[in-house]
């Protein structure tokens, strides 16, 4: 099946910039292809074949970007997602899977993956789709991003389950929403009419819900839901 077309990648070279990626996939001549192909355009920073292998080794070495398989004999992708996404909410994961199924594409979706190509893809064109990820966008080739439309579509108006974001309160999320803004303590306590001591509360809760440290890390976090 055809990608969708991008731009070819020139090597980023070894410095400070070049993109730090992490390989899971339960297929080690798979593994060792996808480093040999990206190897002019990323640093390939670690590898995993299971779950468990994948979660302990990625918060060791906190990759900016992980290809991730859907199938693994242990839980697969969806797995990997749910397990990091609390703990490190800074890494995005691409999926790069065989199937093109399109339960795998929503589920892995719904569950925090900013992307989805398949195995098809050129090695080019993946390290393109990389860099986008890692950028924030959202790739998917032409017809997977139909699936992704269509799911949606069918239920305009069913909210995605974001379980980490249900645990907030209303004020929270807008608490929330301002801090991601640039709002200082203040300028939020004047726009929601409350003291600067309870927006410091608030600030607190969900840095403590969402097992944080620092604004930052929040301000991101809010801006890869849209909250902004």
């Amino acid at each position: 099946m055809a990608e969708q077309s991008t731009p070819p990648v020139e090597s980023e070279g070894t410095g400070p910039g070049r993109l730090r990626v992490f390989l899971v996939d339960d297929h080690a001549m798979f593994r060792a292809g996808v480093r040999a192909e990206l190897g002019a355009h990323v640093e390939v920073v670690g590898e995993a074949s299971t779950v468990s292998e994948a979660v302990s080794r990625i918060a060791a070495t906190g990759p900016d970007v992980v290809l991730l398989d859907v199938h693994m004999p242990d839980g697969g992708g969806r797995a990997v997602l749910e397990a990091m996404r609390r703990s490190h909410p800074q890494v995005r994961f691409l999926a790069l899977s065989v199937s093109d199924a399109a339960e795998d594409v929503i589920g892995l979706i719904r569950a925090g993956a900013r992307g989805y190509v398949t195995k098809t893809i050129s090695p080019d064109e993946l390290a393109a789709a990389i860099r986008r990820v890692a950028d924030g966008d959202a790739v998917f080739s032409p017809r997977l991003a139909g699936f992704v439309l269509d799911a949606f579509a069918a239920r305009p108006d069913a909210p995605v389950a974001d379980p980490e974001l249900d645990q907030l309160t209303n004020r929270e999320r807008e608490v929330l929403r301002l801090l991601a803004r640039g709002y200082a303590y203040k300028e939020i306590a004047r726009e929601l009419y409350i003291s600067i001591k309870t927006v410091e509360t608030h600030v607190s809760n969900v840095l403590r819900k969402l097992q944080m440290s620092n604004r930052y890390e929040l301000s991101r976090w809010a801006a890869d839901r849209r909250l902004v």
